[in-house]
């Protein structure tokens, strides 16, 4: 049996993902299925390393049809994003356009750069861990939660709707969407969503609140109250970045970074984080451990940030342009990252975050 799960655990599709997490899980452990996971990582990860030794790695950083605003700082006199280039302390890459922000066009903003991606190296010791970044003007626009179907509240008799809500795929307001955190059973971590609570909090978690004003905030809940106008609130494992410093060498932390067997694992990755200036940066990109998502992450200005979901087919974030009647045209922004676009219009299993024009 273990033999045979070891064969779905990393194989990228819908069906292995799903057969792991419904399958193999109850029938053989979660301990079993994390061990296979674990040495399919490091297994890959010293594959990767010989492969890139001897062959350039590919740029998995999409720009489509993007414009390069290197020059700028501040795009518009109403925006709020810092777009300087940016680095990686200690690392260097040759790849071209990397830490060079670029704006993406979207429909719902004519002329406006609201949203921009690039995309750096966090790791001197793998040059192909590429990780890309999208940073949001939240003065422009509003971030929501969905809790999927089955989860993270599923199994514990709090099934969401798991869709983008008719009105605003109707209404041609969508921008964004993507990932959520972990299911319910690697770590029962908490989320609520208007009055509904799917999983209840606990402390000591990165925990992300939003408002109603379009404040949006990361910090570890200790109990404390969030005052009213919240709009949802989700947890996913313990503080990337606190405070402007980088809070995964904590020892008490390493047993909740993940489901993998330790934070030296090296898979895909996503992470969020807030800036200074209360925007938005999200973080996603293969070969990664915490450590390495949290550099990324704050070489892009975050000061507060947070873990999401991990592994292959779970990490997505796809960009929508309206056209009409509530129809899109959509694009993931990295190469080799799963599309979630139909299953975010139509229904899906687990919770994601969707952006909208304020």
């Amino acid at each position: 049996m273990a033999a045979g799960g070891f064969l779905f655990v990393k194989l990228d599709t819908s069906l292995a993902a799903n057969l792991t997490d419904q399958v193999l899980r109850p029938t053989i452990g979660d301990s079993q299925v994390i061990f296979l996971e674990g040495v399919y990582f490091q297994l890959l990860d010293v594959f990767h390393r010989i492969k890139y030794s001897i062959i350039p790695p590919e740029n998995l950083y999409v720009t489509s049809g993007t414009v390069s605003i290197a020059s700028s700082t501040d795009i518009g006199p109403s925006s709020t994003l810092a777009l300087a280039p940016i680095t990686v302390p200690g690392v260097t890459s040759s790849a071209t356009g990397v830490g060079i922000w670029r704006g993406i066009p979207l429909d719902a903003f004519p002329g406006k750069i609201v949203m921009a991606d690039t995309f750096v190296n966090p790791d001197p010791q793998r040059p192909y861990a590429f990780v890309t970044l999208v940073k949001m003007d939240m003065t422009h626009l509003r971030l929501w939660a969905v809790a999927g179907t089955q989860e993270p509240g599923g199994k514990v008799g709090k099934p969401g709707p798991g869709i983008v809500p008719a009105s605003v795929q109707k209404g041609g307001s969508l921008i964004s969407v993507f990932n959520g955190g972990f299911q319910y059973s690697d770590g029962q971590y908490g989320m609520v969503v208007g009055t509904t609570t799917y999983v209840p909090l606990k402390k000591n978690l990165a925990t992300l609140v939003a408002y109603a004003n379009g404040t949006v905030k990361i910090v570890k809940y200790e109990g404390q109250n969030f005052g009213g106008g919240i709009v949802f609130i989700r947890q996913n494992c313990p503080m990337l970045i606190e405070n402007g410093v980088i809070a995964t060498t904590d020892q008490s932390n390493k047993a909740l970074w993940g489901r993998t067997v330790n934070p030296g694992i090296y898979t895909w990755r996503s992470g969020l984080g807030v800036t200074a200036k209360g925007n938005l940066v999200y973080a996603a990109g293969n070969s990664l451990t915490p450590t390495t998502l949290a550099a990324a992450l704050k070489a892009a200005g975050a000061v507060n940030a947070m873990q999401l979901d991990i592994n292959p087919y779970w990490v997505r974030f796809d960009i929508f342009n309206s056209y009409k009647n509530g129809t899109y045209a959509d694009f993931s922004i990295m190469k080799g990252m799963q599309d979630g676009s139909y299953n975010y219009l139509h229904g899906y299993q687990k919770d994601f975050f969707y952006v909208t024009k304020a």
